[in-house]
């Protein structure tokens, strides 16, 4: 996707002095950010992608999903064509969290999370078996063209 189909928003929301800001900015810089979300989209896209905090992340979990934890990565989709239009909220805390659980580099995990928030603000979920098998096919394929471990290698 050329580069003029990208408008990217990208934030770093964790305060000043939280364990994973620098972390995050060295493993999901820019550039990174762009070349993950054009190789998991099919249209022109507007996005914002924010890394939060513990604290916001379980804020707005609770407030849009009903669930009072914070969780890995959110997805706003506000339109799926001609242009995607979503917000993708990764909580800094639970991915660094994760990636240590997993065995796996932050910058894999942050791959793995945003290119799973595209692929939701096009259409795509995992409520059933059927859809999760599709969705993980696609992450996986994403991930590897990427050069990344498919991220259910382990599952």
């Amino acid at each position: 996707m050329p580069a003029a189909d990208l408008q990217l928003s990208l934030q770093m929301a964790c305060p000043a002095g939280h364990p994973q800001r620098e972390a995050l900015r060295s493993a999901a810089p820019r550039h990174r950010v762009q070349r993950w979300l054009r190789a998991a989209l099919q249209n022109p896209a507007e996005l914002t992608v924010r890394f939060v905090d513990a604290e916001e992340g379980r804020s707005l979990n609770a407030s849009f999903r009903g669930k009072d934890y914070a969780t890995n990565v959110l997805t706003f989709d506000y339109c799926q064509a001609p242009v995607v239009q979503a917000d993708l909220v990764l909580c800094a805390d639970v991915l660094a969290h994760e990636a240590q659980d997993q065995g796996r580099t932050l910058e894999a995990h942050c791959a793995h999370l945003i290119v799973h928030g595209a692929l939701h603000a096009q259409g795509h979920d995992h409520e059933t078996d059927d859809e999760a098998e599709v969705m993980e096919a696609l992450e996986s394929a994403i991930l590897q063209r990427l050069g990344y471990p498919d991220p259910y290698s382990n599952h």
